[in-house]
């Protein structure tokens, strides 16, 4: 167990031997999620809106490794899946706000292996033969037993970006739908998987690109697959605590812990050619910060940890204070460290930043953390905090942080709080991928555009 809250708190990227499969942020990172990829949440996000500095922006990505070209039966939300996006608003590791989604997918004519019988240039267009509507019900207070309100429901999801024949000018289909009247936004459907990472060095036991020796190019191990993205844009008097906008970034009511969950029913049943879900909702998948259980908890130990509750991660909190990876880091390239007790990894990577977007009297937990004052910059920096842009990782998570190379420095010490050794290799740690393949939008759901099925 001691493995477990180690990593599972510190959530770095790094490789031990066999006790990791070669992924992404939080990609097919457990076992029973690896066999359920509809289900498998790969990355969340969370920051504040550069086009409407009034509105947080919460993105939660799912279904890994999407192939464009996988059809006939292209990937898709589950309709047997309850997907949620959380955020803890007073700092006890407890939702105080959920947003659930829920999929229907009907298909128009099932006498044709087709997705589409002919170009598709509108969400309602005729040619569209497999289509997918979804409602979306926030809950205050805990997601099983608070309040619901359902704020939309048939909302259009738009289809997969078959390819140049059959979705011409996907870029105009839209699918971005106005649920509120105080501007609440959301997006469901497929999108460009924005994590970038060199997977093929960095998880050959930590093979750093220019540490270890290996001076071949460096690339985005994700280029060219897609993920399924559900975004939010909520106004930030909505998301506080107080039902009012921060006044500053010290307002008690301006931090959130923001992250997602998939969940199943606990029972299904199978027939030939059906199959029907019954029961209790079960969790099935969890994310907050990147990077946890995809590569640094034990196989064994994986499929646990998806099914937790933030409130059962504070048992981590003592053995955060000694954990091992610094070790190996001097072990694999004699990169020193700071010595135990690392009470600054306990302050990054569990309760937030004095002064930036810890709570008051917080639970420490695994979760994105986020101050909701602070504003979006026209200049933000890759390496987000660590390079003095406020507005980005870890205070939040926005789709241009290169969360590899900050978690890599940070475990290494290089970082203000251990002034000491944020000086010359350990502030220079990273895979050598700064950037995604992909343009980003520059409006909501500023995630990029998918990859259409008929690009080579």
């Amino acid at each position: 167990m001691r493995r477990l809250f180690v990593f599972l708190s510190l959530g770095m990227l790094v490789a031990v031997g066999a006790t990791t499969t070669p992924r992404a942020s939080s990609h097919r990172e457990a076992p029973l999620i690896s066999q359920d990829p509809l289900a498998d949440n790969t990355d969340t996000y969370a920051f504040v809106s550069p086009a409407s500095p009034d509105k947080v922006v919460l993105i939660a990505n799912y279904i890994p490794f999407q192939a464009p070209y996988g059809g006939p039966n292209f990937f898709k939300f589950d309709d047997n899946v309850l997907y949620e996006i959380h955020v803890d608003n007073n700092g006890d590791a407890v939702e105080d706000l959920t947003y659930q989604f829920r999929f229907k997918t009907v298909t128009m004519n099932p006498n044709t292996f087709l997705y589409n019988t002919g170009p598709v240039t509108s969400l309602d267009d005729p040619d569209l033969n497999v289509r997918q509507s979804y409602s979306v019900t926030e809950v205050r207070g805990p997601r099983r037993t608070g309040t619901a309100t359902i704020l939309a429901e048939d909302l259009r999801s738009p289809p997969v970006n078959v390819g140049t024949r059959s979705t011409p000018n996907y870029a105009e289909l839209g699918g971005v739908h106005t649920i509120d009247s105080d501007g609440t936004r959301v997006f469901a459907g497929q999108r460009d998987d924005p994590f970038f990472v060199d997977l093929g060095g960095t998880f050959d036991l930590l093979g750093i690109r220019g540490l270890d020796g290996n001076s071949s190019s460096r690339a985005d191990s994700l280029k060219g697959f897609n993920v399924h993205s559900i975004a939010l844009e909520i106004p930030i008097e909505r998301l506080s605590r107080s039902g009012v906008e921060p006044s500053s970034p010290n307002d008690p009511s301006a931090i959130i812990g923001v992250w997602a969950t998939a969940s199943r029913p606990s029972m299904t049943t199978r027939a030939t050619g059906s199959q029907t879900s019954s029961g209790d909702w079960v969790q099935v998948s969890r994310l907050g910060q990147p990077l946890v259980n995809e590569v640094v908890i034990p196989l064994a130990l994986k499929d646990a940890f998806n099914g937790i509750e933030p409130t059962q991660d504070a048992a981590a909190l003592p053995v955060v204070l000694d954990p091992e990876v610094p070790k190996l880091l001097e072990a694999l390239f004699g990169i020193l460290s700071p010595p135990a007790p690392r009470t600054d990894l306990v302050t990054i990577f569990l309760t937030g930043i004095p002064g930036l977007n810890q709570p008051q009297n917080v639970t420490p937990s695994e979760m994105l953390r986020l101050n909701m004052a602070i504003p979006p910059t026209s200049r933000p920096s890759v390496l987000g905090v660590l390079n003095g842009d406020l507005a980005g990782f870890p205070n939040g998570r926005r789709l241009t942080d290169d969360v590899v190379d900050i978690a890599l420095r940070a475990m290494a010490g290089a970082t203000p709080l251990t002034p000491d050794f944020n000086a010359g290799i350990n502030a220079r740690l990273g895979d050598g991928v700064e950037r995604n393949d992909v343009r980003l939008l520059d409006r909501f759901p500023y995630v990029g555009l998918p990859h259409p099925g008929n690009e080579p």
